[in-house]
C-alpha cells in the first residue's frame, strides 16, 4: 500500500511514516500543496492523508482540484481544526473521512482500511497464488491454513508480483512499491529483497517461483 502524507510538521511527518511503515505502508511525505498535485499526477496513490493548516494554503481546497484531475483515492483529513462544524465542513468538501490530532495510528489504520473497502477502492478479497493466500490490505499471507510471516519489504514485493501472477513487472513498478520517493535506492537492493523472498517461498513450499527477467524485471509463476 502506498500513501501520500500532505503534512507541514516534520517530525510528525516523520514519526508517522516510520509507524505507517511497519504496517507494511510506504509514504510519500510533502509539505507543500503544489508539490502534493505533482506527486499525485506521478503516482497511483491508495489514500491520501491531508492536514488543514499548510504552507500555501487551506488543505480543505486541495480536495476540488484533485477530484477535478481525475484523482479518486480516497482523502482523510488530519488536524487540529476538530470542532463539530469543522469536521462536517470537510466531509462537505469531499473528505472520505476526518480524524482530529492527537490520534493513535492503531486508529488511524482502522480508517484507512475502512475507506479502501468502500468503492470505488473495494480492495480485493484476496490473492490466490499458488498454494498463497494474500490479504492485500491487511498485508496476510496465509499457506492453506499456516501464516507466512515475512519482513516488510519482501511482503511488498510479493504483493506487487502477486497481483500481476504470470506478467512481468518492472524494476521501477516494484521499487516504487517498497521505497518511498525520498529513499536512497541502492542498485542491488531490490534483487537482495528477491533473492530472500525466493528462498523462503521456496522452503515454505508455496507452490510459486520468481523469474528474473533479465534487464526488464521479474515475474511471479505457479508452479
Amino acid at each position: 500500500m502506498r500513501l501520500l502524507l500532505i503534512e507541514d510538521e516534520r517530525e510528525l511527518a516523520a514519526a508517522l511514516s516510520v509507524a505507517l511503515g511497519k504496517h507494511g505502508i510506504v509514504t510519500d511525505h510533502t509539505t507543500h500543496l503544489a508539490d502534493a498535485f505533482e506527486l499525485t499526477l506521478q503516482n497511483d496513490y491508495d489514500a491520501i492523508l491531508l492536514d488543514r493548516r499548510l504552507p500555501d494554503g487551506e488543505g480543505l481546497t486541495f480536495i476540488p482540484k484533485l477530484r477535478q484531475a481525475g484523482t479518486d483515492a480516497p482523502i482523510i483529513v488530519l488536524t487540529a481544526r476538530n470542532e463539530p462544524l469543522e469536521r462536517v465542513e470537510g466531509l462537505n468538501v469531499g473528505a472520505d473521512d476526518y480524524l482530529g490530532k492527537p490520534f493513535l495510528v492503531e486508529e488511524l489504520m482502522a480508517r484507512v482500511r475502512a475507506v479502501l473497502r468502500r468503492p470505488p477502492s473495494l480492495a480485493e478479497p484476496g490473492i490466490v497464488a499458488g498454494r498463497m493466500t494474500i490479504d492485500p490490505l491487511h498485508l496476510n499471507v496465509t499457506i492453506e491454513t499456516i501464516s507466512l510471516d515475512l519482513p516488510r519489504r519482501e511482503l511488498l514485493v510479493l504483493v506487487t508480483l502477486a497481483k500481476r501472477k504470470g506478467k512481468t513487472v518492472l524494476r521501477s513498478t516494484l521499487e516504487a512499491a517498497v521505497y518511498n520517493y525520498e529513499e536512497e535506492i541502492q542498485s542491488n537492493a531490490l534483487d537482495a529483497h528477491i533473492s530472500r523472498l525466493r528462498k523462503r517461498l521456496q522452503d515454505a513450499g508455496t507452490g510459486v517461483v520468481i523469474h528474473n527477467i533479465r534487464g526488464v524485471g521479474y515475474l511471479l509463476k505457479e508452479e
